[in-house]
């Protein structure tokens, strides 16, 4: 098989997710997030800016124009290459960033999170027994990665905003067992692989083709049960307790056993009048319906960031003044050319005003956005903690599952729990939504706003705010159905 460092690292993972890759790719399910490729990609280029004058080696379908671009800049003397790309016989690998100093090279890899992976060894274990294969002289290798703790001021400071770790000792010594899962993955993947279900289904990255490997099993098995751990399930798999009916046979939490209860034998819903009441009561006109709408940058665009801190970029609010008040609604959308968050908390402040009820689904999410504006703007401090404080979640009757019904799958997440309490609800769906769907679509498009025109810029921004308005309008949906049952039930 020919490999490149990424294929390697698959290989790592498991040989059979690297036959199934280049065999059967038409099972690979989509679960990488644009976002978090974008913002790799965008780490990479800025790390370029840490060495001076560097040589680009452009990609080509055709890796030998590259190899063959290479030779030529290793030509020179004292330089640092990137993408810098070599072959030792069906082995290949473009270098991140090179420094050729005489007869010695040092090799950089940079990676766009904010710590360190065990893949990340392996990985440029790979590239250096390429080189060392074809005879160079290494001198060092290093793993960079981002800063957690750095904060940006004015300017973007690379020299703390990367991290590097020096990796040589273990990558030399780990030379001998890049080889060897060289030749293991090549004579396991003549054809395909037999290998089980495992922890390495879900590390270092989910499996893309987890569902074709578990296409045998049951349709209720225990990789549906929520919120129970992947070592737990692979624990239970492995002594061959994987349907629902052998899993209700085993000491397992109770929460787990209540699920696959009610999808067995189709149980009617579980409502706890007492309970859900005792939340309602702890709620107060006027009432407020919030949710936030975040992104991540990699490399911090504005003043006082970390790398990958949640940025809040939009909101969406429901209220109702009284009881027998109409529901209202208003919101706030930044513009995406600026630092969307200090109009953002001056909007707030004057949309909710101090000691009113406000309602988030799953709040903690909701409460630490609102922290970090109080943090970051002294006066605005006093009134936004006033909202924090005044917080509720209405996703705590689900969490303790005082209302639960089988479609909730076991899950209190809202995009479980709204459509298992209004099926067929074509107001309450969001796949009929344009264009935005979910968090996630919120997040890249919006971190993509200022690359489009306007007339496209004006059709993405009407969306995200249709997006955002169906989370609260969802969660105001869900608390009238929580009065709803309580009153039916008790007449």
């Amino acid at each position: 098989m020919n490999l490149s460092k990424s294929k390697y690292c698959l290989g790592i993972q498991c040989h059979k997710l690297l036959w199934l890759d280049k065999n059967k790719p038409e099972y690979k399910e989509d679960i990488n997030n644009e976002s978090v490729l974008d913002n790799g990609t965008m780490v990479g280029i800025v790390a370029k800016n840490i060495f001076p004058n560097c040589i680009d080696i452009k990609y080509n379908d055709d890796l030998n124009i590259m190899i063959n671009d290479t030779k030529k800049e290793m030509l020179k003397e004292n330089v640092y290459i990137t993408e810098a790309s070599f072959k030792y016989k069906n082995n290949f690998c473009s270098v991140d960033i090179l420094k050729k100093e005489k007869d010695y090279l040092t090799i950089y890899e940079v990676k766009s999170s904010t710590h360190l992976k065990d893949i990340y060894y392996e990985d440029i274990s790979y590239q250096v027994y390429v080189l060392k294969s074809l005879g160079y002289n290494i001198k060092n290798a290093y793993l960079v990665y981002l800063n957690s703790n750095y904060i940006r001021k004015d300017k973007l400071e690379l020299d703390k905003l990367f991290l590097f770790k020096d990796v040589t000792n273990f990558v030399f010594n780990n030379l001998d067992n890049v080889k060897n899962n060289i030749t293991a993955i090549n004579n396991d993947t003549k054809k395909e692989p037999n290998i089980k279900i495992d922890k390495h289904c879900f590390k270092p990255y989910p499996c893309p083709f987890f569902k074709y490997c578990t296409r045998n099993l049951p349709a209720n098995n225990v990789f549906n049960i929520r919120r129970m751990s992947n070592d737990k399930k692979i624990s239970l798999y492995k002594k061959g307790i994987y349907s629902y009916e052998d899993l209700l046979k085993e000491n397992i939490d109770i929460k787990y056993k209540e699920q696959i209860d009610f999808t067995l034998n189709n149980k009617e819903p579980k409502i706890n009048i007492k309970k859900i009441k005792e939340f309602l009561n702890t709620l107060s006109y006027p009432l407020y319906f919030l949710d936030f709408e975040t992104f991540q940058e990699s490399i911090p665009e504005y003043q006082d960031v970390k790398p990958y801190m949640q940025i809040p970029f939009q909101y969406s609010l429901h209220y109702i003044e009284n009881e027998n008040d109409f529901l209202k609604h208003t919101e706030f959308l930044g513009n995406g050319n600026v630092d969307p968050r200090r109009e953002l908390a001056e909007k707030l402040v004057q949309d909710i005003p101090k000691n009113v009820c406000t309602l988030a689904y799953n709040m903690s999410f909701e409460k630490s956005v609102i922290k970090n504006l109080a943090e970051l703007f002294p006066d605005l401090s006093e009134h936004l903690m006033n909202i924090h404080d005044n917080i509720k979640d209405l996703m705590a009757p689900f969490v303790n599952r005082s209302y639960y019904v089988k479609e909730m799958e076991g899950s209190y997440s809202i995009k479980y729990v709204l459509p298992a309490l209004f099926p067929n609800n074509a107001e309450l769906n969001y796949h009929n939504l344009d264009l935005i769907h979910n968090g996630t679509e919120a997040m890249s498009a919006y971190a993509d706003l200022k690359k489009y025109p306007p007339e496209k810029k004006q059709i993405i921004r009407k969306n995200l705010l249709k997006y955002c308005e169906l989370d609260t309008f969802a969660m105001v949906k869900i608390w009238q159905k929580l009065k709803e049952v309580t009153n039916l039930m008790n007449v």
